[in-house]
């Protein structure tokens, strides 16, 4: 709760100063003297009316406008809704992530070990083909996907901070984000899916002191260091009947990465589900399934450079379940914040709130930080309808900085009380697993 003071002087600086002055730069405004908004107050309607209501009518949006002090009709709201709205908004998404927001860490001992705990994803959002020279995806109006735009984000989940945002073309590879090449803290541990495997950012990361744990693609190659390379396939499937192996190895053709290659095999279940996936989604491309993915159904592999005095197989595969924080992040923007989700067929108004989204669940993401990440049975899902239904007196005060402040403690306290999760014994939660790793 410390932070509070911090989240709210952002929050006015973003609203306020930085808004404005990107306005100016882009010469935003055209006839001050006939505006009935300026920059400012049209961002915190925008931003603040949709944080209130995911599916906000222009009429919604208007009524926002009055409790910050604009008298303006639902027309108005709607011819604000242009391309050079959007580029305001999209410049103030990016601006949104540079004050990084953390506050004190998660209280699970095995996340504590580290400086921070980085995950980061990707999430897609298909949109009008109109937008395909704006946001390009990877089809065309033919065969759709057009047009789609990729949100990056890399979460910290020891602090709860978002410290990275991309909004990039659908069609870049994840492993091309930026954040991909962000340089992070020595002694921090970074949880990474096949679709970042990049084997010259992890050798830069062990060099820098960071720790890694990845999952190895179907096509990888591997060795004993010392002894001849040969797929991961073939090298797993030569382990015989072992349930599980530890070992030192080395991954790559010509550029080497050493690391602990760790293996558990999983339940017969689990496997022809996993094989099931493979071909449907081979099918769906149009292809043979892959042989080499089909045999390392039976297995869950990854690499890491923690050494063993720092964690246990056991512990690591604990830690690789921590990595789905970010598809519940993205999950929580999608179902509760609509994110991808709008009732119009202009497509400026379709970036303007997509954008001015973005820029209030950066807010909702420090409020819920601020308030009850520390707590490891908090609730994502329950504290963003909390947040949705204060938005009205964050917009009524922020023209007034100290009772703006008062609103956000009062909203983190509720925040603190009201979101926790349900005990439940089976499936465990991930927090519950996490303990029992530590405590065993």
């Amino acid at each position: 709760m410390d932070i509070i003071p911090q989240i709210s002087a952002a929050m006015h600086t973003l609203l306020t100063t930085t808004t404005e002055a990107i306005a100016a730069a882009q010469q935003y405004v055209k006839r001050p003297d006939r505006a009935k908004f300026c920059p400012s107050t049209l961002v915190q309607t925008l931003v603040y009316g949709w944080l209130a209501h995911p599916t906000a009518t222009v009429e919604q949006l208007a009524q926002m406008a009055c409790r910050i002090g604009v008298d303006v009709s639902p027309q108005a709201i709607d011819q604000r809704f242009t391309m050079a709205t959007a580029d305001l908004l999209h410049q103030l998404v990016l601006a949104s992530i540079h004050p990084v927001i953390a506050t004190n860490p998660v209280t699970l001992p095995i996340l504590q070990r580290f400086a921070s705990v980085r995950v980061h994803d990707s999430t897609s959002i298909g949109l009008p083909d109109a937008l395909t020279s704006t946001w390009r995806g990877c089809g065309n109006a033919t065969t759709g996907g057009g047009a789609t735009l990729k949100c990056g984000v890399q979460l910290d989940v020891l602090t709860g901070a978002i410290t990275a945002l991309d909004l990039v073309n659908g069609r870049a590879a994840d492993r091309a984000l930026p954040l991909q090449q962000q340089d992070l803290p020595p002694g921090s541990l970074l949880l990474a899916d096949r679709g970042f495997y990049h084997l010259e950012r992890l050798r830069k990361h062990d060099q820098h002191g960071v720790f890694w744990i990845t999952r190895l693609p179907s096509n990888a190659v591997v060795a004993y260091p010392g002894h001849a390379a040969q797929p991961l396939a073939t090298f797993v499937r030569e382990l015989g009947p072992v349930t599980t192996w530890d070992c030192a190895i080395v991954v790559g053709k010509e550029r080497h990465v050493h690391g602990r290659l760790v293996v558990t095999r999983v339940a017969q279940a689990v496997a022809d589900q996993r094989r099931a996936r493979i071909r449907q989604h081979a099918q769906h491309q149009h292809r043979m399934p892959s042989a080499a993915a089909l045999a390392l159904a039976d297995w869950n592999v990854v690499i890491t450079n923690a050494p063993r005095t720092l964690l246990s197989p056991t512990e690591i595969w604990a830690l690789v379940r921590v990595r789905w924080q970010i598809e519940l992040l993205f999950k929580l923007w999608k179902s509760h914040a609509r994110l991808d989700d709008w009732r119009t067929t202009n497509p400026a108004r379709v970036l303007c709130e997509i954008y001015a989204k973005l820029i209030g669940l950066v807010f909702q993401q420090w409020l819920l930080a601020a308030s009850s990440w520390h707590d490891p049975e908090r609730s994502l899902f329950k504290a963003a309808p909390i947040v949705a239904g204060m938005a009205g007196e964050l917009a009524s005060t922020q023209a007034d900085p100290p009772q703006f402040l008062r609103v956000l403690t009062r909203l983190a306290a509720l925040i603190q009380r009201w979101a926790t999760t349900n005990k439940r014994h089976q499936p465990p939660t991930t927090a519950q697993r996490l303990r029992a790793v530590t405590a065993s």
